[in-house]
């Protein structure tokens, strides 16, 4: 049976505890990284997020990005890497704190936004993410875009990696993702998100805005909480990969990519 981790970003708004939306999120993924604080969250934030994901039955990971909130850590900075593992280790610590009287075990680092998409083409960033979860531990998956440069940095700094692709994000034919600054570079439709999916887990494959296929090779794929419908998608993705008979697993539980 295939199988294939659902991951999602949480943590990042405050409207989504309030409101039951983030709990509801929980029912349809398997793992959740947890805003540290940097680009979104603070230790209320983290604290409610931990408690949601151990109700759900959801691996917990950490998912620091740029300490930019006024963009939420969507805009490029030009850090260097020495600045960039201070900040990320800094950030893994605080989640780290909070997360320690619910003995909960954080299993993996996913980078935000900005840092992310940089890291996915710049070695020399990758490895400043990579030296800043080495300070903190280095028994820990780190998650970075199928086929980019950062899981190359993230293996040879000694880490697990797990290939990530994306439910609703639109692919370039060269497999990266569409820019933000673009219309069209989400996927709001669930129908077309729990395609995108299905094809990811099942196939390898996406389609890219020109109508290519983009080979994609992952373990995990993300499901952004902040997008707009967000539940809807999530509850989409989730019944179509288990109507194939995809089996959905833990990234904790996931095997790491060769």
């Amino acid at each position: 049976m295939k199988q294939i981790d659902l991951n999602c970003d949480m943590g990042e708004i405050p409207e989504a505890l309030a409101d039951g939306s983030q709990q509801a999120l929980m029912r349809y993924i398997s793992s959740a990284n947890i805003a540290c604080g940097g680009h979104a969250g603070d230790e209320r934030m983290m604290r409610k997020t931990i408690e949601q994901a151990l109700r759900a039955g959801v691996a917990v990971g950490a998912h620091p990005g740029y300490a930019d909130r006024t963009n939420f850590g969507r805009h490029e900075l030009q850090l260097k890497p020495e600045e960039i593992a201070a900040s990320v280790h800094k950030q893994i610590l605080a989640l780290a704190a909070v997360a320690e009287p619910y003995g909960v075990h954080i299993g993996h680092v996913k980078p935000h936004g900005a840092l992310y998409n940089q890291a996915a083409r710049d070695a020399e960033i990758a490895r400043g993410i990579a030296e800043g979860v080495r300070r903190w531990r280095t028994d820990v998956i780190l998650v970075g875009l199928a086929g980019s440069v950062m899981m190359d940095e993230f293996r040879a700094a000694g880490f697990q990696v797990v290939a990530e692709a994306f439910a609703d994000r639109r692919y370039e034919r060269d497999g990266r993702l569409r820019s933000r600054k673009f219309t069209d570079a989400l996927l709001q439709a669930p129908e077309q998100a729990a395609e995108q999916a299905f094809r990811i887990a099942e196939q390898g494959r996406a389609v890219a805005v020109d109508g290519s296929v983009v080979p994609v090779i992952a373990q995990t794929i993300c499901i952004h909480g902040d997008s707009p419908g967000a539940l809807a998608i999530a509850a989409a993705v989730h019944e179509r990969l288990e109507r194939a008979g995809i089996k959905i697993q833990a990234l904790s539980a996931t095997k790491p990519a060769g």
